[in-house]
């Protein structure tokens, strides 16, 4: 087996990521949205994200995407022009290999050099389904912030969702560059 690969994702990945997406939309809780988009959407999701100047990684081995993480606004308006939100993803097969940890850690990285300041998690179902999320972040030190008590409802039941928060560079020290 070789090494995992950490890369910016292209359009090319579009497949794979819906593929992905698809089965954490229709099994799970990390995604709120109750039916998966289609590629057209995914590659505009793509798109907009890599306009607004922020980073979108896909991690491969073997010629074959086993996850993919993206920082995005946390807010529209301009005095969050420095916090992003990060969404990690990771196929059904791989998960509990490494390559979160690997992803989340890259996309830190990207976000830090970018100028970016605060990185916010927003967990769907943090305390059930979605444990496994909450672990990562806690991993790469981030800290509770937050729970928003059954503000979700997916597969039949009320969801939570919570929020972590990480510095990312010189964090809150100095005013941001953006």
């Amino acid at each position: 087996m070789t090494m995992l690969s950490i890369r910016p994702a292209t359009a090319h990945d579009i497949p794979a990521i819906a593929a992905i997406y698809g089965d954490a939309v229709r099994n799970g809780t990390a995604s709120w949205e109750l039916e998966p988009p289609d590629e057209a959407e995914l590659l505009r999701r793509l798109n907009a994200i890599l306009t607004g100047g922020y980073p979108y990684l896909a991690a491969e081995r073997d010629g074959l995407l086993l996850g993919y993480a993206y920082a995005s606004a946390y807010r529209p308006r301009p005095a969050y022009r420095a916090t992003v939100e990060n969404s990690i993803y990771i196929a059904a097969g791989a998960q509990g290999a490494g390559i979160g940890s690997a992803l989340l850690a890259a996309l830190m990285h990207d976000c830090a050099g970018r100028g970016f300041r605060q990185m916010i998690a927003v967990i769907g179902d943090g305390t059930g389904a979605s444990i496994g999320s909450r672990r990562l972040h806690e991993r790469a030190g981030f800290r509770l912030i937050g729970v928003a008590e059954t503000i979700g409802f997916k597969h039949g039941r009320w969801l939570d969702q919570m929020l972590m928060q990480k510095e990312l560079g010189e964090g809150s020290a100095t005013p941001p560059a953006l």
